[in-house]
């Protein structure tokens, strides 16, 4: 029997577009959630301003140390819809707090890696990732041990089907022109790169304790099928809705239980295609970089995705082409590899077992990154 009880609920990132999502069920569901803090950062002022006087928080702040504060408010569920790095201690606050935490912000998962999961209670991270929630939906058909691989999905996103060559021109703008979903510029920009995809395979081994030999990407052009769980008898469970934030937020929000009516469901009286082909890695090496990364544990991480977020900036101000943004992350990673980071970080080598470990080859790489687009 489904929970009636009223939820509070922190929004952190509540100007983005995973907080605006969240906001916009709280205002269909008056009667299930009441929200207690909001947190953003500040680039949308007018509209933090409207939504804190719209639903009277107890909490409200801009900034990363206001996000932290909030995130360790007493409350039912902390969502975290912060982009980058930036949500990493907000994460640990609200895992520090004890709370349900709706995340969003896979970065902090990425670069926190153990840090993150061991101070992570069985089930208090939700993932709010299309993926990863669908991943998660699906595994609640079966144990662990009959679990054979994990299938990610990715759109492809506007430039499916190009060479690396044609890749080599592409602007912004048109990287910005994502086919299927509306999201903030360095999420579609990486989404246009694939180092979205290659990020959310991190994810998935850190929420899942799934081996990277085991997470398969496939191309999905229409983003129907969010992921898939394939099982050891041979069975593949698939989770399906039309391409929404709005399912995956929702149960952010009420785990385990579902709200109805969330988003339209698959027209199943319409002829329906549902197409999957392989990943290009030629074309798109960002996925086999992650794997890299990933495989190397430590801190690798986070040089990964430190780095793409300087040269995600650094392409979006026109001053890097857009195969360059992984080439550069490529040349940050093997430059962290060979001892180069050390000077930054002595234990690039290791595990990171503090957040000043992260913290530091997050520096270290941006530093390097910046020095390389600059070059």
């Amino acid at each position: 029997m489904q929970s009636t009880a009223r939820r509070d609920v922190v929004v952190l990132g509540s100007t983005g577009s995973i907080g605006t999502q969240a906001l916009e069920l709280v205002r269909r569901h008056p009667d299930r959630f009441r929200v207690v803090g909001l947190t953003a950062g500040g680039s949308n002022r007018k509209l933090f301003e409207d939504q804190v006087a719209e639903f009277g928080p107890a909490f409200s702040g801009l900034g990363e140390e206001a996000s932290v504060e909030a995130a360790g408010m007493a409350c039912d569920v902390v969502l975290n819809g912060i982009t980058g790095a930036v949500g990493l201690l907000p994460t640990l606050a609200a895992l520090d707090a004890g709370t349900t935490l709706a995340l969003a912000n896979k970065e902090s998962l990425i670069i926190g890696g153990e840090l993150v999961t061991s101070r992570a209670r069985p089930g208090q991270i939700v993932p709010v990732d299309s993926e990863h929630s669908a991943l998660a939906q699906c595994l609640r058909s079966g144990e662990a041990g009959e679990v054979r691989k994990l299938v990610l999905t990715a759109s492809g996103g506007p430039f499916r089907g190009r060479t690396r060559a044609e890749l080599a021109t592409v602007t912004p703008e048109q990287a910005l022109d994502h086919p299927t979903w509306s999201m903030g510029p360095v999420i579609t920009v990486n989404s246009a790169t694939l180092v979205n995809k290659g990020l959310e395979v991190i994810e998935a081994h850190l929420l899942f304790g799934i081996g990277f030999d085991a997470i398969e990407v496939v191309v999905h052009p229409t983003s129907v099928v969010h992921s898939m769980v394939e099982f050891r008898d041979g069975s593949t469970l698939v989770q399906a809705s039309p391409p929404t934030m709005m399912i995956p937020i929702a149960l952010g929000l009420t785990w385990p239980e579902r709200l109805p009516d969330v988003a339209p469901a698959v027209d199943w009286t319409s002829a329906q295609t549902w197409e999957f082909t392989p990943l290009d890695d030629d074309a798109f090496p960002a996925v086999a970089l992650a794997r890299e990364a990933g495989t190397r544990g430590g801190v690798a991480p986070a040089v990964y995705n430190a780095a793409n977020e300087v040269c995600v900036a650094a392409f979006l101000e026109g001053r890097l082409g857009f195969t360059a943004i992984v080439d550069t992350v490529a040349e940050v990673l093997a430059a962290y590899g060979s001892g180069v980071g050390s000077a930054a970080d002595p234990t690039h080598s290791r595990a990171p077992v503090t957040v000043d470990d992260v913290l530091a080859a997050d520096a270290w790489a941006r530093e390097d990154a910046r020095a390389r687009v600059a070059g």
